[in-house]
């Protein structure tokens, strides 16, 4: 019998005991500096490396640590309680690149990049959003054609990359997982992905994006693959074939960014509990207010659903196989919009101390918007959930 879901054995009870460490030592010093500075800490990744992180659930034999969804979560929530943009920088390497390739790619290319991205070495990033093309991943515009001699040529911009540069100074990540569309069969659009290194001709950053709102601790960046030669290893699996691991990869992501809200959860009901016991009003701690009540106690209530949604999900998803869109899919569209509503709560218990950076809870409400939009929208979840319970009514009464 499992006694605590979000601790389910030892291994994941040492995991979450280590990043809090980590965090307490590490994460909490810089956050605010490079919040406010719009720097990705890459001496803090490399860090992570070293602890076998980057590469969390890639088996051993790449370099990594071969760990499950659950330590997937685990980590993302830790590292969100503190910092969720240095989180997201990390979630952009380790899930959707490192994990994606792990699962998705070939021998040859496994063998060659997984052991530089496990360790840091080499930062990853995914590219599938376009300056006018989102959630409607079919109607992507770039376009890669095949030369005689087997290699490709990508040509078209990717928007709002995260990790797609790696300095101030414009240099592109180091490796891009890149969906290509290869030409359409029966109306329908043959997507293809490629692996985009750094050194490529034809591939830059065409800017890095400022003034984000939140998650300023990781970069975002336009890139640009301007004739762009890939060779032919470069193609992962067959072409035409992105959907299958695209899919099966933004499980994994949706999941991780709900555990991200979960960690903002975490953090502004911490503090805004804390504050309701320091600071007095008319003669009595503000806790004692029922104004005050409502908003910790929803709060409470909120974070502990969230909390049990995200860890089943994770126990139930298979990393690699496809099938759990129901609930990926639910706990984001629940979670994201749950730890925005939980900062902004804790923001008004604290009132102008919430207001201002050095009390983390403006931060972590700036974050959390992202959450709603990035790895899917809050209208795509509720387009997906609805069309899967059409198909699987009885999924309700399992």
């Amino acid at each position: 019998m499992v006694d605590d879901i979000a601790n389910p054995s030892d291994e994941h009870s040492m995991l979450r005991e280590m990043l809090r460490d980590f965090v307490i030592n590490e994460v909490e010093p810089q956050a605010l500096e490079h919040d406010r500075d719009e720097k990705f800490n890459r001496a803090l990744f490399d860090q992570m490396g070293e602890l076998g992180l980057l590469g969390l659930t890639v088996p051993p034999e790449y370099g990594g640590a071969g760990m499950d969804a659950t330590a997937a979560v685990i980590v993302h929530e830790e590292l969100s309680t503190s910092d969720p943009g240095f989180a997201l920088a990390y979630l952009a390497h380790s899930m959707l690149f490192v994990n994606n390739l792990a699962y998705n790619g070939n021998e040859e290319q496994k063998a060659r990049i997984l052991p530089k991205v496990c360790t840091g070495e080499w930062i990853g990033a995914m590219a599938m959003s376009e300056p006018d093309v989102g959630t409607d991943v079919l109607g992507l515009s770039t376009t890669a054609h095949q030369r005689e001699d087997g290699s490709w040529v990508i040509n078209g911009r990717k928007m709002w990359i995260t990790n797609g540069a790696i300095d101030d100074e414009g240099t592109p990540a180091d490796v891009v997982w890149v969906y290509a569309k290869t030409g359409e069969e029966n109306g329908r659009v043959r997507m293809s992905t490629f692996l985009v290194e750094a050194g490529m001709p034809g591939y830059s950053v065409g800017q890095k994006i400022y003034d984000k709102t939140g998650m300023r601790a990781s970069n975002t960046a336009e890139l640009v693959f301007d004739d762009c030669i890939v060779p032919a290893e470069n193609l992962i699996g067959i072409e035409g074939q992105s959907l299958l691991h695209m899919m099966q990869n933004l499980e994994i992501e949706r999941l991780t960014l709900a555990a991200m809200a979960l960690g903002i959860s975490r953090r502004s009901l911490t503090e805004m509990n804390r504050y309701a016991t320091e600071r007095s009003a008319f003669g009595k701690e503000i806790r004692d207010f029922g104004q005050i009540q409502r908003y910790i106690g929803e709060s409470w209530a909120k974070y502990r659903a969230m909390r049990a949604y995200i860890y089943d999900t994770a126990a139930q998803m298979k990393l690699g196989q496809a099938g759990h869109r129901l609930d990926s899919d639910g706990i984001k569209l629940f979670s994201t919009t749950a730890a925005k509503e939980i900062a902004d709560a804790a923001m008004q218990v604290m009132g102008g101390y919430g207001y201002v950076a050095e009390y983390v809870v403006e931060r972590l409400w700036r974050d959390s918007k992202l959450l709603e939009i990035g790895g899917g929208t809050l209208e795509s979840h509720q387009k997906n959930i609805t069309k899967d319970l059409g198909k699987d009514p009885d999924a309700i009464n399992r």
